[in-house]
């Protein structure tokens, strides 16, 4: 049973947001990225309450920007899906979820080392140039499931 529903439009906006956001951290590093992306999804709490749909998620605005940057910058997040990135889509929308990003509700990208806390969330880890990070202590706890 995959994670959360899903048609195949969500697969490329999936694809899509994951090279834009991560291409140059590889397949693990684009699987992160879906991973937020999904746990946003089926998180329903915090700053991702009421999203009913990856599209919902993806072009979520908060505090008057999109709460995914390549939105609003275009680059790679305007081209076609290509197979590879769907192939990773899939695997996070059906069942992939892994350390640092198992739990993640946030990451980005801080040119610096990794803050413990970012707007009061806990350090979950850090892969190449992302940090990311989980909800507070029983703020959310349909993450975890």
């Amino acid at each position: 049973m995959p994670r959360a529903k899903y048609r195949d439009a969500d697969v490329d906006l999936i694809a899509r947001m994951m090279r834009a956001e991560a291409e140059g951290e590889g397949n693990q590093g684009m699987l992160y990225v879906g991973n937020v992306i999904v746990n946003r999804l089926v998180a329903n709490c915090s700053d991702f309450r009421d999203l009913r749909s990856v599209e919902d998620v993806i072009y979520q605005v908060q505090g008057g920007n999109y709460s995914f940057e390549a939105v609003q910058k275009g680059n790679l997040f305007y081209n076609r899906a290509r197979p590879n990135e769907q192939k990773l889509a899939r695997q996070v929308l059906d069942y992939w979820r892994d350390h640092p990003g198992k739990y993640a509700l946030w990451y980005f990208n801080p040119y610096a080392p990794c803050p413990d806390t970012w707007y009061d969330q806990p350090f979950a880890g850090q892969f190449k140039n992302h940090c990311y990070y989980e909800p507070a202590a029983g703020t959310c706890p349909s993450i975890y499931t």
